[in-house]
């Protein structure tokens, strides 16, 4: 069952995919869908194209940045700051998504000074984190999901969480057509707000969002958020498709 306290919250990360046509298309669907509002729905369309898309996506639709670099300004080819985002009117990032790991060689203690740097910028932040197949085969989920949070909370104090979404995205499960069950989803959300509870303060832990990314579709959406601890999603190849408006209405 969705949960009332805290509202459900889908994100489209379109990663390196669309054009100006396209994009414009997207935008165009959605804000004809006429969301109610009741879920948060933030798209990230590649950073060419989010001025654009800020220009017309209409409310309740908000836009995010696929990452930001850590500094204010600066000699950084290709990066952008979030005091940049924060001036675009931007209002979220996300940072920390397995991609930016793994291909990009963000390393944790890269992707915490990320968080802080844009949450003290303004910011809103969908943090992403998840194992691989090989760590979930060893049983490491939660030691890996735990290392990866571990190092944000050590840099930041307990009232900048109130801005950021916890990402559940099993490095398996994204782009392979592979989804955890909605029951091992629900296991993993529910231990990493428990080891928020403990880490952070149980009331950072109620309030937090956590939502889960691994080839979530139009099909697996809904089982999915009848879950206590999955609070939403953040969508990956779906949220360029017509699909990705039968996700943002998951909780209905």
């Amino acid at each position: 069952m969705v949960n009332q306290s805290r509202q459900f919250f889908v994100g489209g990360n379109f990663k390196m995919n669309g054009s100006v046509k396209s994009v414009s298309d997207l935008i165009k669907g959605m804000n004809e869908a006429k969301l109610d509002g009741k879920t948060e729905v933030v798209v990230a369309p590649p950073a060419l194209y989010l001025l654009q898309a800020s220009k017309e996506v209409q409310p309740p639709i908000q836009i995010s940045a696929q990452n930001c670099h850590t500094a204010a300004y600066g000699a950084f080819t290709g990066e952008i700051a979030p005091a940049q985002l924060v001036d675009a009117q931007i209002p979220w990032v996300i940072i920390g998504h397995s991609e930016r790991r793994q291909m990009f060689g963000d390393t944790v203690e890269f992707v915490a000074d990320k968080t802080k740097a844009a949450v003290e910028a303004g910011l809103k932040v969908i943090l992403c984190i998840g194992e691989t197949l090989e760590e979930r085969k060893g049983d490491k989920t939660d030691e890996v999901n735990q290392r990866q949070l571990q190092s944000v909370v050590d840099v930041l104090d307990e009232k900048a969480w109130s801005d950021i979404v916890i990402a559940y995205e099993p490095v398996w499960a994204i782009g392979t057509g592979l989804t955890a069950t909605p029951q091992q989803a629900q296991e993993v959300h529910a231990s990493l707000r428990k080891w928020m509870a403990g880490k952070v303060s149980q009331e950072v832990a109620d309030k937090i969002r956590i939502i889960y990314g691994g080839s979530v579709n139009g099909k697996n959406c809904r089982e999915l958020a009848k879950e206590a601890d999955i609070d939403g999603f953040l969508v990956g190849g779906a949220s360029i498709k017509p699909e990705f408006i039968d996700i943002c209405k998951a909780a209905e």
